[in-house]
């Protein structure tokens, strides 16, 4: 018999039941849906209270409830658990003397109408959801914009934004200008791609890691149940099947990790003004390419530039662009938005128009680097194409023949990143004709040399604008270097250092100078040498004349034209008397590694300024020998430099609108296709689903094609509806939770078939009900259970009671329990006089680093903005404080859905040795004599005031004054913040 219901059980645990005794042959499946958390909310009368529930079931059980606290112990058990602070002494004697009937009322309005309400229940939820400031895993690197979410959240439950707008709000806060709250769907743990294997497989499954955290805080924060189970195979024991885990991730399938601007009314502003602000530089940048050499023209064309490349051509038809890359300046080729412009000045290229594309491959990351960005009239980083090759090609299929005359292409418009940027490439036309032919390239592109450092010598070297760093910083623009004043016999030296760990064949150096007036003299001479030596000291390489040393180009407004003078490697008399462009020409020098340019100026006094040095490498058949002049007119020049100068003030404007506030909220784009994985491998696909909520609690359903925005609005739709059987019920069960220490279901995370029956399940559904009926008000709640007689009961054990309800599930009296970790901290600041109630922003230190590999050293001693709340500190996952971690403080690797208490001698130690407690007990002691003077009976009494709110008993007052009369009152104070009638709720 023992082993016939041995196997009986072993069949029930995997979900089937026993049609007969012997009868295995008529087993039948169990529904699993037949589950009280699946089933609809119970109705109710209406003159149902908390009171009545718990007194049904204390009588079921022969029990009583307990007597009311009194009112000092019930004020200080609801300023802890509305504020997660204690009562001043002035206020808890205002309570003590309001005989006036609604003094409860009136206290709990005010702790909920108080910021510190909205820090204090934040807290849980940020449990639930793992909020850290930190990536987590090996390198556990900062996230320097979480704390937007963290902020969002205080400030929803101060707003009592409706619990049901609050779902909305962190699955789809962007279309609800609430853009911080999105920061719900990352906040678990993540790896970087640095941390990501290279390979295809492996960033699949990366990507399936991040999607199953999403899909596990979703169900677990808002339905309370473990759908994540189901990546690998059907749930083992709820109504939860593998294509259900894979529809719930279909809709967030466009959702990756990342930071996301900050959208609000002011925002949008200057969204518009930015808008209008690009606009107007796309009109510059078009000028601008009508004064720019024509591609192939014989004339030389500036280098390629990372943001932004204009390839001017004469008209013509092209049905197809194709743009072939060769070489770039590291790894693979990326370009940020292909335009091509028709004789009108539009741009024809845009995805928008039906303009197919097609590459040679793709190196495709999610949401960003996908071939369909390269024409998608976005710019910046994510919204480019990378190829998956180092060279590769990219071509734009337009409907229809146009007539094109300009092409405009960048590595990044915003100009974030300069690596991957094409060096040598070809840009070729086809008609309908299908024959190619070539109408721009690299090869009259000037190539420059990254010049990385430089000084002069001899010292001192010019300080403010003048200093030598300004003329070889690639911006010629109105930051200039001028020179020491120099004579024949005492030259001016400039040492100038070229990028390391590239092969330089130096050949050119181009400077643009400024023209002397009365006060700056003019250039006599320049000598040029080079140098291949890698020493790091500049002064100690040895530097080589250069030879064939010639002026290839000037350009400017100079006229006249400069009498220019050549011998050997030096350049004498350059008598400019404008502003002007030199490319100095000479045999190539294989290797370079820096350049030497001795200056000598004309006259006693006088120096000499220029806006930039260029080093470039010319292609081999490029003539020497060789003086060659070319010049924009003095008209087209100065409409140049005016749109030159209009440009960089808007581009500096644009610099200050991209310092708006940013949440590390995910970035929404494309969704990929999802599809069933095959015991979760994300190597063996199988079905594809589209987004469906769990078959066993609705039928909602999208198409496979449905955009980003929609998908997450509508799940989250389904999960706020009133109807949906689960969303109320944990809401409120946290809720009582965070008054009793445990929810009427013990598993706040688990209301799935292994998670704890309710105990009090018609409570639990009359709460849900009225949660709902109130408008889902959090805040209605908190009213509805503090100012219930069940929470109103004394903590005093009753012997009979405890035999029977050890663990207080029945609510005889009021379950007592310790403060959790940032409780006792900001209590012992509160008590303190030292608690900095500053709110919001990034978050303070609790350890000398924010992230890396370098460990954790935490600070021990703390001011400023280090005396805030704790729940502002910046949070390092799985990283504990050093002193309050060691009470049962979550470290975010793990979602907490209530958090254990447990009993170590590490807390002891911690809470009277540590740096933080001493510093405390000694500001503490500085106030009580600041409040009561030297006499020790005083101190104890104002002691006792701010620490319990009370005055001491005879016997604690005799005990206390002998400490502070032994020891000093410091230690009295130190054996306070340890006392359990501070660290208890009472």
């Amino acid at each position: 018999m023992r082993l016939q219901l041995t196997f009986a059980s072993v069949l029930l645990t995997i979900g089937w039941t026993l049609g007969a005794p012997d009868g295995v042959d008529l087993a039948k499946p169990e529904d699993r849906t037949d589950h009280w958390s699946f089933k609809p909310l119970a109705q109710f009368k209406a003159d149902q209270n908390i009171d009545a529930f718990i007194e049904k079931k204390l009588i079921d059980n022969g029990l009583t409830m307990s007597p009311a606290a009194d009112r000092l112990t019930w004020i200080r058990r609801v300023y802890f658990d509305l504020i997660g602070l204690p009562p001043s002494p002035e206020q808890v004697t205002a309570f003590l003397t309001d005989t006036d009937s609604g003094g409860h009322e009136r206290v709990v309005n005010q702790l909920l109408a108080s910021p510190r309400y909205g820090e204090r229940w934040a807290q849980h939820w940020l449990d639930v959801v793992r909020y850290a400031d930190t990536h987590g895993f090996e390198v556990n690197t900062p996230r320097p914009n979480a704390w937007p979410y963290r902020d969002y959240v205080i400030a929803a439950f101060n707003n009592d934004t409706p619990f049901d707008q609050f779902i909305r709000e962190q699955l789809a806060g962007d279309q609800f200008r609430k853009d911080a709250g999105t920061g719900f769907l990352v906040t678990a743990a993540r790896l970087l791609p640095g941390q990501i294997g290279k390979d295809a497989a492996s960033m699949r499954l990366a990507r399936q890691d991040e999607l199953g955290e999403i899909v596990i805080n979703t169900s677990e924060a808002f339905l309370g149940l473990s759908v994540g189970c189901a990546r690998c195979h059907n749930h083992k024991f709820d109504a939860i099947s593998a294509k259900d885990y894979y529809s719930m991730q279909a809709f967030f399938a466009g959702v990756s990790y990342g930071d996301r601007p900050i959208q609000s009314p002011e925002s949008e502003a200057l969204n518009k003004q930015k808008e209008e602000l690009k606009s107007r530089v796309r009109e510059i940048d078009r000028a601008v390419a009508g004064l720019v050499p024509l591609a192939r023209s014989g004339v030389e064309r500036p280098p390629v530039n990372a943001l932004l490349n204009v390839e001017r051509f004469a008209p013509v038809k092209a049905r197809k662009v194709r743009f072939t890359i060769q070489k770039t300046n590291l790894y693979e080729p990326c370009i940020d938005e292909l335009e091509v412009f028709d004789s009108q000045g539009n741009n024809i290229a845009l995805a928008s128009l039906d303009v197919a594309r097609s590459a040679s491959g793709s190196k495709v990351e999610a949401n960003r680097h996908q071939l369909e960005f390269i024409n998608d009239g976005k710019f910046g980083n994510t919204h480019s194409w990378m190829c998956s090759e180092k060279t590769g090609w990219v071509i734009l299929e337009f409907p229809t023949e146009h007539t094109i005359d300009r092409i405009a292409w960048a590595r990044d418009r915003d100009g974030k990143y300069t690596d991957r940027l094409a060096l040598e490439y070809v840009i070729e036309v086809t008609d309908d004709s299908e024959n190619w032919q070539v109408v721009a390239d690299s090869t009259d592109r000037r190539s420059v040399i990254n010049i990385v450092n430089g000084i002069v010598d001899p010292g001192p070297g010019r300080t403010g604008n003048n200093v030598f760093e300004n003329a070889f910083d690639g911006d010629i623009g109105t930051m200039t270097f001028t020179t020491n004043s120099g004579s024949e016999s005492a030259p001016q030296r400039s040492l100038l250092a070229l990028e390391e760990g590239a092969v330089h064949n130096l050949s050119r150096i181009r400077i643009n100078d400024i023209a002397g007036n009365d006060n700056n003299g003019r250039m006599k001479q320049i000598t040029v040498r080079v140098t291949t030596d890698p020493d790091a000291d500049l002064t100690a390489r040895t530097y080589s004349d250069v030879t064939h040393l010639s002026v290839k180009m000037f350009s400017g407004d100079a006229d006249p034209l400069p009498n220019i003078v050549i011998t050997s490697n030096t350049i004498e008399h350059l008598d400019t008397t404008h502003d002007g462009f030199y490319s100095i020409v000479f045999d190539p020098v294989p290797g370079a590694t820096g350049i030497e340019l001795e200056w000598v100026n004309e006259g006693k006094f006088k120096h000499w300024a220029l806006r930039e040095i260029e080093a470039c490498s010319s292609s081999p058949e490029e003539p020497i020998n060789q003086t060659g002049i070319t010049t924009l007119d003095s008209e087209q020049q100065a409409k140049s430099k005016s749109l030159l100068q209009e440009k960089k003030n808007i581009e500096s404007r644009l610099k200050e609108f991209s310092k708006s506030r940013t949440v590390f909220g995910g970035i929404f784009g494309k969704p990929d296709p999802v599809h069933i994985l095959n015991r979760g491998d994300a190597e063996q696909p199988k079905e594809e689903v589209a987004p469906t909520v769990l078959s066993a609690l609705g039928n909602l359903s999208l198409s496979k094609d449905a955009p980003e925005a929609k998908r997450r609005l509508a799940l989250a739709n389904w999960i706020a509806n009133p109807k949906n059987p689960l969303t109320a019920r944990v809401a409120v069960n946290r809720i009582w939770q965070g008054h009793f220490g445990i929810g009427i279901v013990e598993t706040a995370n688990d209301f799935g078939r292994i998670g704890a029956d309710p105990s009090h399940p018609e409570l639990l559904d009359w709460l849900a009900t009225e949660f709902i009926h109130s408008g889902w008000s959090v805040k209605y709640l908190h009213r509805l259970i503090v100012l219930s007689d069940t929470y109103r009961q004394s903590e005093q054990i009753v012997a009979h009671a405890n035999d029977k309800d050890t663990e207080v599930r029945l609510l005889w009296r009021f379950p007592t329990r310790r403060l959790e970790a940032e409780g006792i901290r900001d209590a012992m600041l509160a008590v303190s006089g030292r608690l900095n109630l500053k709110t919001g922003g990034p978050g303070f230190n609790l350890f000398s680093s924010r992230g890396g590999l370098s460990g954790f050293p935490p600070i021990s001693k703390f001011k400023g903005d280090g005396l805030r709340r704790m729940i502002y500190a910046h949070k390092i996952r799985m990283e504990p404080d050093s002193v309050f971690g060691a009470f049962d403080c979550p470290d975010a690797g793990q979602s907490v859905s209530r958090r254990r208490q447990s009993t170590t001698p590490i807390q002891a130690l911690n809470l009277f040795n540590s740096e933080f407690t001493i510093d405390e007990s000694k500001a503490l002691a500085k106030r009580i004599r600041e409040d009561s003077g030297e006499k020790v009976p005083a101190q104890v009494a104002r002691a006792y005031w701010l620490a319990y709110g009370r005055d001491p008993q005879p016997d604690e007052l005799a005990d206390a004054e002998s400490v502070v009369r032994q020891h000093g009152l410091i230690t009295l104070c130190r054996a306070i913040f340890n006392s359990n009638e501070f660290l208890f709720i009472p």
